[in-house]
């Protein structure tokens, strides 16, 4: 298979990717064969696999756009994969353009697209790291040089919890990361959950998918989710299927279930 000039030596082409399917299921255009392939067999397994991930990308930006309108102009994208229109920092600069943004990613792909996006903007940076080492996160470099962590920040988690087993006790790193943030900071979450949807040999056979990318799939419920918002209070409405957090339109909240992936917003008080 022939190499992209944009894909670096460094990764395995012939592997699937978890962030490259992401990309796949949004229409992107940065993956590749085995990743579409791996992404294909996902949609033969559960067939809204892309309603899935448009759900949660406009679940992303209702939460940034309505973290904006409430005063914060720091954030912290932990697992922000491939961008595609509607990135963090778009959202956020168009509503103040001194807004900082740090996008982290474990993927190289997904570090390196970010790098030729992010190109000439001084108040927004990508990293290379992973979600379980957040003290690495919190000490490097361009996280301190762009984020004031006396202020709030935002730290965004989203669409990647699921590839976190409990063995790696997700509890801890986010308490690390609580422990980091000002009062008034705020906690962004979703990931796929079969909270209340029959069909388990659905998710048997999402499982199955993925365990052919260097990520496995974790499914929570409801209750596991919002517990993993400990120490912070959960903005209204909760923790929710990702379409009825704040929807642009009552109608868009319908069949809400079939996105497949609970969301919510918490607010560090104090």
């Amino acid at each position: 298979m022939q190499r992209p000039d944009w894909a670096p030596e460094t990764i395995d082409i012939e592997r699937p990717s978890v962030a490259r399917m992401y990309d796949y299921y949004l229409g992107g255009s940065h993956n590749f064969a085995a990743d579409r392939a791996a992404a294909r067999a996902m949609v033969e397994a559960v067939p809204e696999a892309p309603l899935m991930a448009q759900a949660n990308r406009a679940f992303l930006r209702r939460a940034v756009q309505f973290l904006a309108d409430s005063g914060v102009r720091q954030f912290l994208d932990i697992g922000s994969g491939i961008p595609t229109v509607g990135n963090v920092h778009e959202i956020a600069q168009r509503i103040d353009p001194e807004s900082r943004v740090v996008y982290v990613d474990v993927d190289p792909v997904a570090v390196a697209h970010s790098q030729e996006i992010l190109a000439g903007n001084d108040r927004a940076a990508v990293v290379q790291e992973d979600l379980r080492r957040p003290e690495a996160i919190l000490r490097h470099p361009d996280v301190l040089r762009l984020l004031d962590f006396s202020q709030p920040v935002a730290v965004m988690i989203v669409a990647v919890l699921h590839f976190i087993p409990d063995a790696d006790r997700p509890e801890e790193f986010l308490r690390t990361l609580r422990a980091a943030l000002a009062p008034g900071s705020y906690l962004v979450m979703s990931q796929a959950s079969d909270d209340g949807r029959a069909g388990t040999g659905e998710r048997a056979e999402a499982e199955r998918v993925y365990r052919r990318t260097d990520n496995q799939l974790f499914i929570r419920s409801r209750a596991e989710l919002a517990a993993l918002f400990a120490g912070f209070d959960l903005v209204e409405p909760g923790v929710v299927w990702v379409p009825e957090w704040r929807p642009d339109a009552p109608e868009h909240a319908e069949n809400a279930a079939q996105a497949v992936f609970m969301g919510g917003v918490g607010r560090l008080g104090g």
